[in-house]
């Protein structure tokens, strides 16, 4: 089989319903089935970023499937997630990059084997949780696994940062009610292709604006998007580092936004570059540049305004200190 390290695939109308062996034969050169299933049983095949060794998966449409040259990494667990805040009520964690807010909803009546491996950060914050108490006692160990914790939203799986989960039945309901008319504070930080200025991003969002991706439309029967962009710091015309504060939070908002504005996320494989003559990404960005840095909502049961900052991580350090480097001021 000819090697095809970092290659990314997109599933079209005609693979869809294909298992995945079947697709991976079709488009990798010269692969057998042996081949191909050595490559996806040793966790070298990501659907959507995510780990998939069942090499009888069915497709989708519009899935992105991507062959890495080497194994994935160990799977995350609860000692990789920070928690930021705790009480009774609500939960606010630093999520790290490569795990999942949490597990699609067509996927909990899958059967184990069918399931994606890779745990979410829904199933991983109530150990976290525990770690951290025992932490504060000087425990060598968890007394007990928490409660099962409840998602009132999410950020992308390559996305880092701030999230925030409730507790108990009452919180979720609040908290799910303040992202719903979109009264929380969310800032991110984000790495682009292109010298960003400032300026709103105001478009209207469809499920599928023609290629089976999501996206804007022109037809004016979407639901309403508007992210607010400035600069943070500029390297020469090639790339920006930008604040995106969201006023709504439709789902790949900040990367469908710059992407149509000709300014894709660095790392971006899904939306990328829809403009002619649009520059190209060649940060070498490990995964879509993204950090959820800031996260404001009013607590559900005291009432208080609670606001909560993070830094970036290495990975985002990393490729901003290449990027300096490679364009001084």
């Amino acid at each position: 089989m000819k090697s095809h390290p970092g290659t990314v695939l997109h599933v079209t109308a005609a693979d869809r319903g294909g298992t995945l062996a079947a697709f991976l034969r079709a488009r990798l050169e010269r692969a057998s089935w042996s081949q191909v299933q050595k490559l996806v049983r040793g966790r070298h095949v990501l659907i959507h970023g995510n780990i998939c060794t069942d090499v009888a998966r069915r497709l989708k449409e519009g899935e992105v499937v991507k062959v890495l040259d080497a194994a994935a990494p160990k799977l995350p667990g609860a000692t990789d997630i920070h928690v930021v805040h705790l009480d009774d009520d609500v939960v606010v964690v630093n999520k790290p990059p490569g795990v999942t807010t949490t597990r699609h909803h067509e996927e909990l009546s899958w059967p184990a084997r069918r399931k994606q491996l890779q745990p979410t950060l829904e199933e991983l914050v109530p150990e976290a949780i525990a770690v951290h108490q025992a932490g504060r006692r000087g425990a060598t160990k968890p007394r007990r696994r928490p409660q099962p914790v409840r998602a009132v939203h999410r950020i992308d799986r390559e996305t880092s940062g701030l999230v925030v989960f409730a507790r108990n039945v009452p919180a979720s309901r609040i908290l799910a009610e303040q992202f719903r008319l979109h009264t929380t504070e969310r800032r991110y930080l984000a790495i682009v292709v292109g010298r960003v200025g400032t300026g709103t991003i105001r478009t209207q969002f469809v499920r599928d604006r023609g290629d089976g991706r999501r996206g804007s439309t022109e037809e004016g029967d979407g639901k309403l998007a508007v992210t607010h962009v400035a600069p943070v710091e500029h390297f020469g015309d090639a790339y920006t580092l930008v604040e995106c504060r969201l006023e709504t939070g439709r789902t790949h908002q900040i990367r469908i936004h710059m992407a149509e504005t000709g300014h894709m996320v660095c790392g971006e494989r899904v939306y990328t570059q829809s403009r002619r003559g649009a520059p190209k990404d060649e940060s070498r960005a490990p995964r879509v540049m993204l950090h959820a840095a800031d996260l404001g909502f009013v607590h559900p049961v005291s009432g208080v305004e609670l606001r909560f900052t993070s830094p970036l991580p290495a990975d985002i350090r990393k490729v901003l200190a290449d990027l300096r480097k490679r364009f001084p001021t």
